[in-house]
């Protein structure tokens, strides 16, 4: 709202000075010289077949001789060859906060349409313990999920919980081994199976067969494996359910690929009609190749030579039942990168089919690794479970000072998730990142327990004293200065944050919110402070920074607790 508001001004200025066009106004690549810029003159210059500094020179005379320069600006400036700078007033700054403080969610603009999106992250494999590399597919998803509902726009969050594959096969398999009786299969015993299988199907071919065809003859509906695997579902699904509430992440839909499989017959239907499906050595696949394809992409395979779906049948199947369902503008999947061939494939069939008619989104995300480089691990080299390394974390933050010891379990788990939740969310997702426990446990730095901490310390002297609310038009230093500018780049994080579905963007501009709250803390001493107007004033910026700051760790997921 602030950047429009400057455009507006720049843009009439440049219809003055007999020129066309309207203006782009950016944050400052150099803060030393002036608060926001504008670099249209080169675009302009190049338009109207004239030198840059002509049209640049026109503009910021034509802003000097405005009669409300002052409520806008404190300087404007043409700098060679073709920059308009702009130092903002203190009177601008001030109105601009005011209104921040006072609107719902800070002013941030509604949007002319109000877009359904169905989020597709989680997604857990039943049967198997949640690991590491779980976490990161809930966090990320979850904050998206937040950031595009915060900027007015409906979301339908699905787990799809794979429910229905082979490693469900493999498990009835080991339990009729084992001869179990229905009250005997327990998570224990499902988290010691499903490895043991798995490696087992690695070493015997014809095991993997046997559990192959138990998968199919679920799939088909046999009785007997289909009471074995409710039992399955419930166990691990409970499970899955509670570490999902540890992490404060929420799903519309509990769904999962057996729900699709009512689907799978009207899509198919689709393929026919269209003329897609191809038998392929008794498979039937989709071909999705482009003429312009780089690197080759190969078909689909809707269903196996033996009759058995895979994933890309039930992907499809789900697309059309959405879309049957709830008419989405958007269905964005939350996954790990290496998935991205798959869902291409995908993607591309339905479109091909006409399956629906919403943007497909293929939100890719990295690997978490350790200090070596490679994916985390525990000591003894396994991937960590969910509950190890909360436990993990939690045993490290205790252990950094004498009075963490004191904390409740609810502050310890919302400081837990805030260390792991801040450590994954300041990465951009799609890149790989590096998780040092030690390092994200303190309380300074680039740490979620910093953010905390800072909320907390400006919450103590909000406590104590009177906040009004009215704010002056003065500005007193420059690390007041610093800190009103920073509030007044929130629309531009959230915005970024929700185009590209980058949470990163929120995370960045908390950290930097909370460095300059603490440095204005640690030069401006409020406490016993007789200038009534000044004190007023910065409790009103530090009040208004901890609203911000409280709304924005929402949005990444993180709670705040009692006290640190």
């Amino acid at each position: 709202m602030m950047i429009k508001e400057l455009e507006t001004i720049l843009s009439e200025a440049l219809k003055r000075t007999g020129y066309e066009g309207s203006l782009k106004v950016i944050k400052s690549n150099r803060p030393e010289l002036c608060d926001y810029q504008c670099d249209d003159a080169f675009k302009l210059a190049k338009a109207y077949h004239c030198a840059p500094m002509v049209i640049g020179e026109a503009i910021v005379n034509e802003l000097n001789k405005f009669d409300r320069f002052e409520d806008y600006f404190e300087k404007v400036e043409f700098v060679k060859p073709g920059f308009i700078n702009l130092t903002l007033s203190s009177t601008f700054i001030n109105r601009a906060l005011i209104r921040m403080n006072n609107e719902e969610k800070f002013g941030y603009p509604k949007p002319e349409h109000v877009d359904t999106y169905v989020l597709d992250y989680g997604g857990p494999n039943i049967a198997k313990p949640l690991h590491v590399g779980h976490m990161r597919t809930a966090i990320v998803g979850e904050s998206i999920k937040r950031i595009i509902n915060y900027v007015g726009h409906k979301t339908i969050a699905d787990v799809h919980l794979g429910d229905f594959g082979l490693q469900i096969g493999q498990v009835i398999y080991g339990i009729l081994r084992d001869g179990k009786k229905n009250d005997e299969i327990t998570l224990d015993y499902l988290e010691k199976i499903y490895p043991e299988m798995s490696a087992l199907c690695k070493e015997d071919d014809k095991i993997k067969e046997e559990c192959a065809a138990i998968t199919k003859d679920l799939q088909d509906g046999n009785s007997t494996y289909q009471d074995l695997w409710k039992i399955i579902l419930e166990i691990s699904g409970n499970d899955i359910k509670r570490l999902y509430r540890y992490l404060d992440v929420s799903f519309d839909l509990w769904q999962g690929e057996s729900d699709v499989y009512q689907y799978i017959e009207p899509t198919e239907k689709i393929l026919k009609e269209k003329h897609l499906l191809e038998d392929s050595e008794g498979a039937k696949i989709v071909s999705v190749e482009k003429d312009d394809d780089v690197n080759s992409v190969p078909p689909l395979i809707w269903q196996k030579s033996n009759g058995a779906y895979l994933y890309g049948t039930t992907d499809l199947a789900t697309i059309y039942e959405r879309e049957k369902r709830f008419q989405p503008d958007y269905i964005c999947y939350v996954v790990d990168n290496r998935q991205s061939l798959h869902f291409e494939q995908v993607f591309r069939v339905t479109k091909k089919a006409d399956i629906s008619d919403a943007n497909l989104e293929f939100l890719g995300y990295g690997t978490v690794n350790g200090t070596d480089g490679k994916p985390y691990k525990t000591r003894s080299g396994d991937t960590p479970k969910l509950d190890g390394l909360f436990h993990q974390v939690q045993e490290i933050f205790v252990s950094k000072k004498e009075d963490n010891k004191d904390m409740s379990e609810e502050d310890l788990r919302k400081i837990v998730n805030a260390i792991l939740k801040f450590a994954d969310l300041q990465n951009s997702r799609d890149r790989d990142y590096i998780f040092d426990i030690n390092k994200f446990s303190n309380t300074i730095g680039k740490t979620g327990p910093y953010m905390l901490y800072t909320y907390l310390r400006i919450n103590k002297i909000l406590s104590v004293e009177h906040v009004t609310n009215s704010l002056s038009m003065n500005i007193y230093n420059e690390v007041d200065r610093n800190l009103r500018l920073k509030l007044l780049e929130l629309e531009h994080a959230i915005s970024d944050a929700f185009q590209y579905r980058m949470p990163h963007y929120i995370a960045e501009y908390i950290y930097t919110l909370a460095d300059l709250a603490n440095s204005f803390y640690q030069n401006n001493h409020i406490s016993g402070l007789e200038d009534e107007k000044m004190k007023n004033d910065w409790l009103y910026v530090l009040n208004l920074t901890n609203k911000v700051l409280k709304e924005m760790l929402n949005l990444i997921v993180i709670e705040i607790p009692t006290f640190m």
